[in-house]
């Protein structure tokens, strides 16, 4: 099973921003217990490419350990080399959609506009990164969707409990959720990793209900 395959089946990527060598690894494992299985560590956290070498090796193939806010060709190739399974951008950049096709990364470009979609997926994105979806809403997928039904789409932006699954019904593959799922400067103590397993949890168990 390829990575887009494995995205496919578990549709939901963590975003986890300014996590540190110290939390990272809970933050990571709690996910987990709850039935995420992709995360996506954003480029501006420091010392990024050795947090993700970090994940990398030590949830090998349990989780999916990709990059995200990866804007230009340079970060894309530091955080592969790094072990980024997936890069994720939030704007549309063809440099850095070739600089992860070269070596064999899936690339999930953003892109807003029926344009810019479709000009993602032509340069060689293999998803795209619909952003910020909670500007128009679920019904914007399936508008999108209609006329370019052979375009993978991932969510992001606003994605709760409560509008994830019509995201989902109305022609998203995936979505990606940050502060709804993991606030990092809440994550204190045991407790509050083990609140995160829960609301992972109840993320995990909202998909099953339509699969």
């Amino acid at each position: 099973m390829n990575v887009f395959e494995k995205i496919n089946e578990n549709p939901i990527v963590a975003v986890i921003r300014k996590a540190d060598e110290n939390n990272i690894i809970p933050i990571v494992e709690a996910l987990e217990k709850g039935g995420v299985k992709a995360i996506e560590i954003t480029a501006e956290t420091p010392k990024v490419t050795a947090l993700i070498e970090r994940t990398a090796e030590e949830f090998a193939d349990r989780v999916l350990i990709g990059a995200g806010t990866v804007l230009d060709p340079e970060t894309a190739r530091s955080v592969i080399m790094a072990g980024a399974k997936f890069i994720v951008s939030p704007t549309l950049n063809p440099d850095t959609i070739r600089m992860a096709n070269r070596y064999g990364i899936l690339t999930i470009s953003g892109a807003l506009t029926p344009t810019e979609i479709l000009t993602a997926y032509e340069n060689g994105a293999g998803m795209v990164k619909v952003f910020p979806a909670n500007a128009f809403g679920p019904d914007y997928i399936k508008n999108i969707h209609g006329p370019l039904p052979h375009i993978p789409l991932m969510v992001t932006g606003g994605i709760t409990l409560e509008n994830m699954n019509e995201y989902f019904t109305k022609g998203g593959v995936a979505v990606g959720i940050g502060s709804n799922l993991v606030n990092v400067k809440a994550l204190n103590t045991p407790d509050d990793y083990r609140l995160l397993t829960d609301k992972a949890r109840q993320f995990a168990d909202k998909v099953n209900e339509i699969k």
